[in-house]
């Protein structure tokens, strides 16, 4: 209210400088205009009265001397002008559309990011989920698997929720200011804000690269050789949840909390040690092992492993063996129509009790004890690329 009074005396004064005239005839009609008006009017008038009044008295600079003559052209001058005229200048939107677009397909994530900052045609386009589906495939595609894609929609759906959640808020502040300053302003305002923040879609593909690479979405994957490569965890793959550190070209991998131990965190895991989640089994339960009839000596296989009930599975990598009444001889081996499947682990030494186990291929469940651990479902590795990896992370000592 006191603001109001200062305006409307600042107005008076302001006013009552400049010489008066006789009012014309539709002056009696402005007064059945309500306050609010003349107080919103006021308000911005004078604002931006003074603000230009300023910006000439103060911020322009004045020369020394003015000269009204003006100048001829010259004859080469004037050709030039003309010459500038009629040759108009050529914008990278004047390309044909199937040249822009294997400009932009052969741009990197980098460049093609900055490319939305040139113009609004260009933003649409740089955008486009086809471009960067092909960037996400070529960096993320070894690590991101259906259930990284599936914790992606969670984290859209709850940021949506927020959203509007905050929305809701400004809704009822906004009715609050309205009762002190007129409400056309305010909404401007907000919606001016809403838009900024909104402006590229949460569930495009542009969004997902950008919240993996700058390492702000956190997905579930598996790391080989857990901890640093600690001896107890050689040669197996656990779920874990990680991070992209775009300053090292690593990730941090966080491995769920079991029995009495905290959660572990690891730094500094190279691409090397990812992978997405072959199979979509959760790290607790039991994987319904659906090659138990085709395996034979010879063949590669991951199997879950744990140390009690309360720890979740990691896969360990192993082979079929032969039997003890086989002696390897391929002519003569009969090893794949036993009911017992012998399986190896050569990365420990001989005698080691971890170095064999056997299982039954007709009931195969959980079988174990609490000293040796839980043997669960079994994978057969069917491509030369996991069997090589596996074997790439082959330690360089023989396990005890």
């Amino acid at each position: 209210m006191l603001l109001y009074l200062f305006i409307t005396g600042l107005s008076f004064l302001f006013f009552k400088t400049l010489p008066l005239k006789p009012l014309p005839p539709w002056a009696c009609e402005m007064r059945l205009l309500s306050p609010w008006f003349w107080k919103e009017l006021s308000f911005f008038t004078i604002s931006k009265l003074t603000k230009k009044s300023f910006s000439i008295f103060f911020l322009s600079p004045f020369p020394s001397k003015m000269s009204l003559k003006r100048k001829p052209l010259s004859l080469s001058a004037k050709v030039e002008n003309v010459e500038e005229e009629d040759t108009p200048e050529m914008s990278v939107l004047d390309l044909p559309e199937l040249v822009l677009e294997c400009i932009l397909e052969r741009l990197p994530p980098d460049a093609l990011f900055r490319m939305t900052g040139v113009c609004t045609s260009l933003r649409e386009r740089c955008r486009s989920d086809h471009l960067w589906e092909k960037h996400m495939k070529q960096k993320w595609g070894r690590v991101i698997g259906p259930a990284a894609y599936r914790e992606w929609q969670w984290h859209i759906a709850s940021k949506t929720d927020l959203v509007d959640v905050k929305q809701g808020k400004q809704k009822g502040l906004m009715r609050i200011l309205s009762l002190g300053w007129p409400f056309s302003w305010i909404r401007s305002r907000v919606d001016d804000h809403s838009q900024q923040r909104c402006s590229l879609p949460a569930d495009s593909v542009m969004s997902w690269y950008l919240a993996l690479e700058t390492g702000r979405f956190w997905f579930p994957a598996q790391v080989y050789n857990r901890e640093n490569g600690h001896v107890g965890f050689m040669l197996s793959c656990y779920d874990a949840e990680i991070s992209y550190d775009p300053c090292t070209d690593t990730f941090q991998a966080r491995y769920p909390p079991h029995g009495r131990r905290a959660v572990a965190i690891e730094n500094g895991v190279p691409w090397e040690r990812l992978r997405a989640p072959p199979i979509e089994t959760p790290p607790h339960d039991l994987h319904m092992s659906d090659c138990l009839n085709e395996l034979q000596p010879g063949d590669h296989i991951e199997i879950q492993w744990r140390r009690n009930k309360e720890f979740p599975y990691g896969w360990w990598y192993g082979v079929v063996g032969h039997l003890e009444s086989c002696d390897g001889n391929e002519n003569y081996c009969l090893c794949h129509n036993s009911d017992t499947v012998v399986l190896e682990f050569n990365q420990y030494t001989h005698g080691s009790r971890w170095r064999c186990t056997n299982i039954s291929r007709r009931d195969h469940r959980e079988e174990g004890n609490e000293a040796d651990g839980f043997y669960g479902g079994i994978r057969k590795l069917r491509t030369k690329e996991e069997i090589s990896t596996w074997k790439r992370l082959w330690p360089t000592e023989v396990l005890e």
